[in-house]
């Protein structure tokens, strides 16, 4: 976390901090760790198509929404971005994430790389992109079986997903591999609280520097 003191109580703009990574690297399990010690990250949660897995609640995990809903978000522009995965539609809603932004909240999204290029696209200077890389195809086939949410076939298809997931790494801003969950957790806050000292993102700065100048 950021140091008290005068420095952490000059005015910010909040950020978008997006964890992508192939299903079963972690970045499910480090995005939950970093929620939990930092009051000023706030999840971005998303609309989904698919069903419910066992333990999610509506609201929490996703907004559990139809396919029928899911279309009508996409044509009246609600969405910030939108992808289909394995058959199923994902989307974040737009007005939330700016109006925590306006608030100086940094928003969390555990979206993949087709959520990141548009978000992107849109929302350039307020996006930090973080890829995480399993240690090997070995142990990230069997973290998916350890997990004993998907079928086997399910698990297989998200294998063969892997690889074009994995394609898209040089897209983001930081690389990290997740063979070591507590020194890649430590790597990702330090990530974040180097980017919410970059001063364009610390509109306080400017009243703080006049301030400083007026009375030397």
């Amino acid at each position: 976390m950021s140091s008290p003191g005068i420095s952490s109580a000059i005015a910010r703009r909040g950020l978008l901090f997006v964890l992508s990574s192939p299903s079963g690297a972690g970045k499910t399990t480090l995005s939950r760790q970093l929620l939990a010690r930092e009051p000023d990250v706030v999840m971005s949660v998303s609309v989904t198509t698919r069903k419910p897995r066992p333990g999610e609640t509506d609201g929490k995990d996703y907004h559990f929404i139809s396919r029928a809903q899911f279309d009508e978000m996409v044509r009246d522009g609600e969405l910030l971005e939108y992808a289909e995965v394995f058959g199923n539609g994902y989307g974040t809603p737009i007005k939330p994430v700016h109006d925590w932004l306006a608030d100086g909240k940094d928003v969390l999204f555990d979206i993949d790389w087709q959520g990141t290029q548009q978000i992107h696209a849109r929302m350039t200077d307020d996006l930090v992109r973080v890829f995480i890389l399993p240690p090997s195809a070995e142990e990230l086939r069997e973290r998916l079986v350890r997990r004993a949410q998907d079928t086997a076939s399910v698990v297989a298809k998200r294998m063969a997903e892997a690889s074009n997931e994995i394609s898209h790494w040089a897209e983001y801003d930081y690389v990290l591999i997740n063979d070591d969950l507590d020194q890649c957790d430590r790597s990702i806050s330090a990530i974040l609280d180097a980017e919410r000292l970059r001063r364009h993102r610390r509109i306080g700065l400017d009243t703080f520097v006049k301030r400083l100048r007026k009375h030397l």
